[in-house]
């Protein structure tokens, strides 16, 4: 005859563990994002993208309640620093930024390269090359402060937008030679803009693009979610979301 051999715990345990659980089931988050596609963008009225997706899908399955609205990138930023219960995406997690939340992801990967016209001259094999040229970036992007960091100006070799949209219609126009962006950012925005065709001549640097939880947030809470992005990149689904919108 077997016998079944059953685990007692303590009472004190068992209720901390049911009081964790409903304080990560009640938790309400606000995602706020921008305009910077593929990634996260408004079409026909919807907030999607490859880190939109990939964010909704893991909230729904730790059953968080969520939140969602698209602004422009600073106030995005702002928002994600000072409120409570506030996650800013797709964001790039730098050495300066990394105090300042608490971290989920990677989601994506989002290399930093100069552009130019497509039937451009210019050839750029470092960013000591690119300083001889006028550069479009925007306000508040994690590329535009690395430029300004490599003694990039701002105003001269540096012009800075409100957005990268601006920057592609710039391009075009030849108010600035090149365009500091993300790999897969730039073709996209030229292609949706019809703006003309932009070529890849230099990558600066490689990065990675996260969600970034206001730091009041409970570490375990980030811990929870992070295993469970690793559980959905084994399982398949975080590359079945980049093929759906390459």
């Amino acid at each position: 005859m077997k016998i079944s051999k059953f685990v007692f715990y303590p009472l004190s345990f068992l209720l901390a563990l049911f009081i964790h659980s409903v304080t990560f089931a009640a938790t309400k988050i606000k995602l706020v994002t921008e305009n910077y596609p593929p990634f996260n963008m408004e079409e026909s009225g919807k907030i999607v993208g490859m880190s939109t997706d990939i964010l909704k899908e893991l909230l729904k399955r730790e059953n968080i309640e969520y939140s969602l609205e698209l602004f422009p990138w600073a106030r995005s930023y702002k928002m994600g620093m000072e409120e409570k219960d506030t996650v800013v995406y797709s964001t790039t997690r730098t050495p300066e930024r990394e105090a300042l939340f608490k971290w989920v992801g990677p989601l994506v990967s989002n290399d930093w390269v100069f552009f130019a016209k497509k039937g451009s001259s210019i050839k750029i094999n470092s960013l000591d090359d690119a300083r001889k040229y006028s550069v479009g970036g925007y306000n508040g992007d994690a590329t535009s402060e690395f430029l300004l960091k490599e003694k990039f100006e701002k105003g001269k070799n540096l012009q800075l937008a409100t957005n990268d949209k601006q920057n592609a219609l710039k391009l075009e126009a030849g108010r600035i030679d090149l365009w500091a962006t993300g790999s897969q950012l730039g073709p996209w925005i030229a292609k949706t803009e019809k703006t003309g065709k932009v070529v890849p001549l230099y990558t600066f640097k490689k990065t990675e693009m996260y969600a970034a939880f206001n730091k009041d947030f409970d570490a375990a809470l980030i811990k929870k979610l992070n295993d469970a992005l690793d559980k959905m990149k084994k399982e398949g689904f975080v590359n079945k979301i980049y093929d759906k919108y390459r």
